[in-house]
């Protein structure tokens, strides 16, 4: 088996049609070097020869699997707790005062985690949640966290995680929230039940259907739309604004911006936040 390989730039361009038409991804030729280094790992193990049968692999009709997880290795920069900590004080000082209110109405609550990874995010808003609100599990409050890869999909669902990733975690939520699991090596860390039950993840695909009937009081999509070229931002930012209730807020990546026809639907409510302008 060779231990380098060659991209050409009709494999390139192949993978970059490959990713756009899956999920809506950009791939500039300035990109190479990158999906060189990622997916050579991915023919390794696959056992292959060179990048045209990588392509036709994930081009087939067998081919889901791997489309999955050459997405998951060409966007896969990690993330961790606590993401962007402005976010996060936002919501908890002026979003959620309103939806703790109406909660104890009986009116519902819901926030979505789109491109929620191994569910950093959605642990954290729902930590977020739970500080603000610490009756919620008696409300109908409950957080949505989707991603395109099933394997951090599974990941969430789990709710395991190391002592560094954790490391963001103030030591009084992890004391309350998180178990430690037995067992050699690096201590590991479990999410309680309760922290797991206020969180439906499920696998989606942003640029496919939604399923979802109901408009959300809060979405994050951070450092998601940083991959698709500005069609596709646009129309992400358009069903966002769709899929929010009148003065919902939208939080994305500190390089993203709402743009394009969806801007007239939004005001700054802060850095990387938007709110949904009523009507």
């Amino acid at each position: 088996m060779p231990g380098d390989y060659v991209l050409t730039e009709a494999d390139f361009c192949h993978i970059a049609s490959i990713l756009h038409d899956h999920a809506g991804i950009h791939l500039p030729q300035a990109k190479a070097a990158l999906v060189y280094a990622r997916l050579a790992k991915r023919l390794r193990a696959l056992g292959l020869e060179n990048f045209r049968d990588y392509c036709a692999l994930v081009a087939g009709s067998d081919g889901l699997g791997e489309r999955q997880k050459m997405v998951a290795a060409l966007t896969g920069d990690g993330t961790k707790f606590y993401r962007e900590a402005d976010h996060f004080d936002h919501l908890r000082t002026r979003v959620l005062p309103a939806l703790a209110a109406r909660a104890r109405q009986g009116q519902p609550i819901r926030i979505w985690s789109a491109g929620c990874a191994g569910g950093e995010e959605p642990y954290t808003i729902a930590l977020v949640l739970l500080s603000a609100m610490p009756d919620a599990a008696r409300h109908d409050v409950r957080l949505l966290a989707t991603d395109i890869d099933p394997q951090m999909i599974q990941q969430g669902r789990a709710a395991i995680y190391s002592e560094a990733a954790l490391a963001d975690v103030p030591a009084d939520l992890r004391t309350k929230w998180f178990s430690e699991r037995a067992g050699a090596g690096e201590p590991r860390w479990q999410a309680h039940e309760s922290l797991r039950d206020l969180i439906a993840f499920r696998e989606l695909n942003l640029f496919a259907r939604w399923p979802m009937k109901k408009r959300f009081d809060a979405i994050f999509c951070r450092n998601v739309a940083i991959y698709v070229d500005a069609a596709k931002q646009a129309e992400l930012w358009m069903r966002f604004s769709a899929a929010l209730k009148p003065s919902g807020v939208l939080y994305v990546g500190q390089g993203e911006c709402v743009s394009g026809p969806a801007a007239r639907h939004f005001a700054a409510d802060g850095p990387a936040t938007w709110r949904r302008l009523p009507g």
